[in-house]
């Protein structure tokens, strides 16, 4: 917290160090023929040091990496482990798969958009605009039209003449709704095999009159060897990838 309020701090200061000091041509902000601004190298540095807080949001928020986390962690209730695989695993898991299946949407940004700007063909802005179109159709490619209408009327935007037009902002939100419910019914597909072992396990102690035996205890060994037997971690894996349209 303190490193923020220093840095924000530093961030308003910076104009009349700048004016103070002739000789520190770096801190300038430049405009543009087009009317674009331009920011000095070090003013870039600052804000993307400042930006750097903001990655972990980005990457759970903006990628793969919600659905994939919460259909494991369903997965993990499901089969009736409360720590195994711990979170950690999980967060690595989903993480891994993550960079997985974004690897194309990362190859459109660093052809459109790294590459230029580290060439100097492109300004910062407009490398940062170039990087946010491949991003934003992989977004809205999984995003539900429900949504996306949804979270612009709240916005404010009425008419919008195609989903390509909606506001970075707005997709954001309309995205990640549409993440935890798709999530939502591939863990319950999950589920739903589980639950029958749970059943027949309680069906059968109940019929045998063993009252005081927790079925939960009879039925993990059950559940394992069924996931196990179904090669359960390939399968969940591959549904994962093909909901994001990969090996289709």
């Amino acid at each position: 917290m303190c490193l923020k309020l220093f840095v924000v701090a530093l961030f308003f200061l910076l104009p009349d160090i700048a004016s103070a000091n002739d000789g520190l041509q770096a801190l300038t902000v430049k405009t543009n023929a087009d009317g674009a601004q331009e920011y000095s190298v070090t003013l870039q540095v600052l804000i993307m040091m400042t930006a750097l807080s903001f990655i972990p949001a980005a990457v759970i928020m903006m990628t793969s990496f919600t659905r994939i986390i919460v259909v494991l962690a369903i997965l993990r209730q499901a089969i009736g482990l409360q720590q195994t695989p711990s979170s950690q695993l999980l967060v690595g898991m989903a993480l891994f798969m993550s960079i997985f299946i974004m690897a194309p949407i990362y190859k459109q940004i660093d052809d459109r958009a790294i590459q230029p700007y580290l060439k100097e063909e492109l300004t910062s802005i407009q490398a940062l605009d170039q990087a946010k179109e491949p991003l934003k159709a992989f977004m809205l490619s999984q995003t539900r039209i429900s949504d996306l209408e949804t979270f612009a009327k709240i916005a404010g935007y009425e008419k919008l003449d195609a989903p390509e037009d909606t506001p970075f902002i707005v997709v954001i939100p309309a995205f990640i709704t549409s993440e935890l419910q798709t999530a939502f019914i591939i863990g319950f597909m999950f589920f739903i095999p589980f639950l029958i072992v749970d059943l027949v396990v309680a069906s059968v102690l109940m019929a045998m009159g063993m009252m005081m035996l927790s079925p939960m205890i009879v039925s993990l060994p059950f559940k394992i060897m069924l996931f196990v037997l179904v090669d359960g971690w390939s399968l969940v894996m591959g549904t994962l990838a093909r909901s994001y349209g990969l090996g289709t």
